[in-house]
């Protein structure tokens, strides 16, 4: 269960940072002299950073899955 939790909170805030870092490179969001604001690299790496995320949020909805089909 702590496991789970754990997942979950990483994958949130790694997700969290994804969408942020994304919004930068589109210039939707941030300081105008941040090297990732208006950079077409950190739009691409945001989607990646996202997809991270989600994957280990699925991993942590996988485990409690699993759990549930040993008891």
């Amino acid at each position: 269960m702590k496991a789970r939790r754990i997942l979950l909170s990483i994958g949130t805030m790694i997700t969290i940072l994804g969408v942020v870092f994304h919004l930068q490179g589109q210039s939707i969001v941030g300081p105008k002299s941040s090297f990732m604001y208006s950079n077409p690299d950190w739009v691409t790496h945001g989607i990646q950073i996202i997809v991270v995320g989600i994957i280990i949020i699925g991993v942590g909805f996988g485990t409690r899955l699993i759990k549930k089909s040993n008891s």
